[in-house]
């Protein structure tokens, strides 16, 4: 006589435990990982968009910029050969020409002076990132302080 299905022993019960739909302890881990590694690749790649796009208006900006430099150097050029034909009509020529390349020679030193006086003062060193930065490695080390 063949046994039915309703004649054969049942399977043993699968031991108690956390239901199949609730994920472990290390699964939400491990979802908390890729979640935060997603979000820093998101924001890595909005600042990467952002960077390119005020760059592009930047280098219109510093185009114009250099226009508007060429122009007042053209600008200031013909004002003083201008002031080189006024006072030629007073006095020699040659002196005329030499009174003003030592105008310009003087605006020039004060110039420099001056520019080198505040290239002293540049820090290249991001202080604030660098700040930021100890203040993030603090509190990855010790969260709950």
């Amino acid at each position: 006589m063949a046994l039915s299905s309703y004649d054969r022993p049942a399977a043993p019960a699968p031991p108690p435990g956390p239901p199949a739909s609730e994920p472990s302890i290390g699964d939400l881990i491990g979802e908390i990982g890729q979640d935060l590694s997603q979000l820093v690749r998101d924001e890595i790649e909005l600042a990467k968009a952002e960077i390119k796009q005020e760059s592009a208006k930047a280098g219109k900006a510093v185009g114009m910029l250099g226009g508007a430099g060429y122009a007042g150097h053209v600008a200031l050029l013909f004002g003083s050969l201008t002031l080189v034909f006024a006072l030629a009509n007073v006095m020699d020529p040659a002196w005329a020409a030499l009174i003003v390349t030592v105008l310009w020679a003087v605006v020039g030193g004060v110039l420099y002076a001056a520019g080198r006086k505040r290239l002293r003062t540049v820090n290249l060193k991001p202080e604030q990132t660098v700040e930021t930065l100890k203040e993030d490695a603090r509190w990855a080390r010790h969260p709950t302080s």
